[in-house]
Parts: C-alpha cells; structure tokens; sequence
C-alpha cells in the first residue's frame, strides 16, 4: 500500500528550512507519496508568530534554531538581516510548480535557501523570479501563474485544511491519523512509516 505524508509547512519559517531536505530524503528512503500544503502560523489553533513571543523565548528560539542548523548542515542568517518584505507570495510559486507537475521541492529548496541563508527578499516579485530562474526554473511562468485561480484556491483550501487538520506551526507531517510537528520529529516520522505507530 502507498505510503502518504500530508506536509505542512511554510516558505517563512526557519524550522521548515532547517528540516526540508532531510524530510524529502527521508520521504524518497520510504516510498513516500508527500502532499504538500502551504500557509502561515494558525493562530486560531495556538501558533504563535516569533515576534509575539516574550523575549526570552525569542532568544531560546534563536539559540535552537543556529545549534539545528548546524546538525542539519544549513547555513541560516538571522542577525544582521535587512528589511525584508513578507516572504508569504512565496509559496505560489510553490504551489503553482506542484499543480504544474513541476519540481515545486527544488522550487521551495532555492527560495527557502535565498531567504534564510541570503537574507534575499522574496517578497518582491522579481526577486524570487530571478532566483527561481537561477536554480533552472521557467520563473517568469511561475511568476504569471501565481494569480491564476487554481493556484490561489489552493492557498486559500490549504490554509482551511491545516486549521482543520489541527496544525498550529512548522514544519507538520500527518501520516495515518499521526500528526508530528517539528523537524525534530522526523525520527519519530519514520518509524511510523516503517510500521511503529506509537
């Protein structure tokens, strides 16, 4: 039987970045069929935004993220970082790379990667354009089709489908019923695909 994790995440949160790669390994070492869904914080379920956290999470959060970054080999930039616009029009291009049959994990992997490790601003629509075409993407039809109504409806359906799915942060993977949020649940992950569900 077709093994299938629904996978939750989102082009603006580090953790998603710092767990993408070895999620999509660990999803090719399984057989696994990923479905990927795209959205924000779900404050309606308890996320919380970064910037709405008492200092002293904030500075535990940022400490974590650099020692995960490290294990996962991923180079992030946190300080220092210039005014960047929201980073949330990003996921079109994702989304319209999925609906297009297309590569919409190296599409993710080049935008995550020019916004947490190069600080680029993703928000603009030329830049993410530029860096899409870099990684050897039609980026000008990505860009095109980030307004057709296909690709909005799934935004909108994605956001609903994680509210409803009871996803409050990223990354989340949902496998059999089991829903394990956080990269650092992957072991955890995999050992439900090879038959130990806790």
């Amino acid at each position: 039987m077709t093994k299938t994790v629904e996978y939750f995440f989102s082009i603006g949160s580090p953790w998603s970045y710092i767990g993408f790669d070895a999620f999509i390994e660990l999803a090719a070492k399984n057989d696994v069929v990923v479905t990927p869904y795209l959205t924000t914080v779900v404050e309606e379920n308890g996320g919380i935004f970064s910037r709405n956290r008492p200092e002293i999470r904030r500075a535990y959060w940022t400490r974590d993220l650099k020692r995960w970054a490290r294990v996962r080999g991923k180079e992030l930039r946190l300080e220092h970082r210039p005014e960047l616009s929201d980073p949330t029009p990003a996921s079109l291009f994702v989304i319209a790379a999925y609906l297009d049959g297309q590569d919409w994990t190296g599409v993710s992997r080049a935008l995550q990667h020019a916004f947490w490790s190069e600080a680029r601003d993703i928000g603009k629509p030329d830049v993410r354009e530029a860096i899409v075409t870099s990684a050897g993407f039609d980026g000008a039809a990505l860009l095109r089709r980030q307004a057709d109504d296909d690709v909005q409806n799934k935004w909108s359906a994605d956001r609903v489908h994680a509210r409803d799915s009871g996803v409050f942060g990223f990354p989340t993977y949902v496998h059999d019923g089991e829903t394990y949020w956080g990269q650092d649940n992957l072991p955890f992950l995999e050992r439900h695909l090879r038959g130990d569900r806790p």
